[in-house]
């Protein structure tokens, strides 16, 4: 498996994919950008790719381009309510430094072009 989910973050994630169409996945990924070089994307997919590949994560389909597996895999996504609200948080063991926004990340082999926080 690439990608873990806590059971609060499954939770959240299916109560949110409720309110999309039955052939929604969840699409986890990076892109170039963000303080740190790197910053994670995660949102609704309806359409795949043959440079994706998905698995399924504790019931939910979840859609990866195959490029980003060597950066995120690993990684577990968790969510947490407190009293300002909720969000998800993003443990990747392959990131060497996350900025203090907390989504822009770099990894030892992808350093990528750090811009300001």
């Amino acid at each position: 498996m690439v990608i873990n989910f806590t059971d609060q973050a499954s939770a959240r994630i299916r109560e949110m994919m409720q309110d999309e169409s039955e052939n929604v996945h969840l699409r986890f990924g990076v892109r170039g950008g963000g303080c740190s070089g790197l910053s994670y994307s995660i949102g609704f997919e309806y359409e795949i790719s043959e440079l994706d590949t998905v698995e399924n994560v504790k019931g939910i389909p979840v859609v990866i381009n195959t490029q980003d597996i060597p950066i995120i895999e690993g990684t577990t996504i968790d969510y947490k309510e407190n009293m300002m609200g909720g969000g998800f948080s993003i443990d990747n063991p392959k990131a060497v430094y996350s900025c203090g926004c907390g989504s822009s990340f770099r990894t030892a082999e992808v350093a990528g072009t750090p811009g300001d926080c």
